[in-house]
């Protein structure tokens, strides 16, 4: 947990049992207000099913999820949303004809409790319209307001899903691999997004392959192993750990991996 941060997210015992088949297994963990924690693991060790339960798209079959001290284990995606959670995907879940403004004034609107509807021409300074004009300012992509979001590139997509998110006024965001299919070139820019809307007070789960990126950005790593947390500290300790170094980045003491598969 980030030095003197709150607990805003916890799981206890959090597990997944899928015809007998233990696909999570009793994970703990504590994810202070305004903290950085970057997940990481090998394909397949429970990174994306984690963030499913903790979003409410899957069902837990054992343990608890509590955000900002209230049990929301039972609770519908829809629900966990208004109570502030937000979570992107590895593909992208944009309206990709729409613009790029529309996308993140719908967005706005459905918070507000207003329309839906893209059809309704909304004044030029109407709440929803600056709003969705300030989340662009703070991602960057006000220059591409009235681009089609499918036109952006995948680095702009993520930007604008991040745009979303804030539209949505979520403050326990999880960023499933944000860099996935993002051009070497894009990479810094979109490190910075994620950093800013930390740095607003926001507390972000990522999981992600680039460890530089995860090393660059997180005040604690977990690590995700068959279905397990192998282990949850400051990047330094976890990277030193050879247990850690054995089973996920495959090297020996005192090496470091610029990047997992």
């Amino acid at each position: 947990m980030a030095a003197g941060g709150e607990p805003v997210l916890e799981t206890a015992g959090l597990g997944l049992t899928i015809g007998g088949a233990r696909i999570l297994d009793g994970v703990d963990l504590r994810v202070g207000r305004g903290e950085l924690l970057g997940v990481i693991g090998p394909n397949g060790a429970g990174k994306t099913t984690l963030f499913n339960l903790i979003s409410g798209i899957y069902r837990a079959t054992s343990g608890r999820v509590l955000l900002g001290g209230r049990d929301v284990t039972a609770a519908s995606v829809a629900v966990r949303a208004r109570a502030g959670l937000g979570r992107t995907f590895q593909t992208s879940s944009l309206f990709p004809r729409l613009s790029v403004v529309e996308n993140v004034r719908l967005a706005t609107q459905r918070r507000l409790g207003g329309s839906l509807s893209v059809l309704s021409f909304p004044r030029r300074g109407d709440v929803a319209s600056v709003e969705a004009a300030e989340h662009l300012g703070t991602v960057g992509l006000t220059h591409r307001s009235d681009a089609a979001a499918g036109d952006l590139s995948h680095g702009d997509k993520r930007k604008l899903e991040i745009a979303v998110l804030l539209a949505m006024d979520s403050s326990v965001v999880l960023l499933d691999e944000p860099m996935a299919g993002v051009a070497t070139g894009d990479v810094a820019g979109l490190v910075e997004v994620i950093r800013s809307i930390n740095d607003s007070g926001r507390t972000v789960l990522m999981v992600e392959h680039h460890m530089d990126v995860v090393l660059g950005l997180a005040d604690r790593v977990a690590v995700m192993h068959h279905g397990e947390l192998l282990t949850c500290d400051v990047p330094e300790k976890v990277m030193a750990d050879e247990t850690v170094q054995s089973a996920y980045l495959g090297t020996t003491a005192g090496s470091t991996a610029g990047s997992a598969a």
